[in-house]
């Protein structure tokens, strides 16, 4: 039995692709994005659910009206989503997409060319 080669005989090696810098590059510029802000997202939900669990009388505290602390963070969670759901797509089109699109570009060259 002959061993297996390293890449596919017809056709692109996609780990090889994986371990190349720019593959490499691009997770690395994705994961330093969406790490910290998930961290920072999960920190500021399990306040808002602690709270509203366990403090409720500052939860309760009016601001002005019937507008409470509560109510203000409560709306400040659909608030943030919809800020970093922006931020993000404003990051991926500016340094995600290009470096994906070059990666792509490559493999479709390399693919016309097997």
């Amino acid at each position: 039995m002959s061993a297996p080669s390293a890449s596919p005989p017809d056709g692109i090696d996609y780990v090889a692709v994986e371990d190349s810098p720019p593959f490499r590059e691009l997770k690395r510029r994705h994961r330093s994005f969406v790490w910290p802000l998930t961290v920072a997202f999960l920190v500021w939900y399990f306040a808002y659910v602690l709270l509203s669990s366990f403090a409720t009388d500052f939860m309760a505290t009016r601001l002005t009206g019937d507008i409470t602390v509560g109510l203000v963070m409560g709306l400040g969670q659909f608030v943030t989503t919809f800020a970093i759901t922006m931020w993000y797509v404003s990051y991926a089109n500016r340094r995600l997409d290009p470096a994906s699109a070059e990666i792509r570009a490559d493999l479709e060259a390399k693919e016309t060319r097997v």
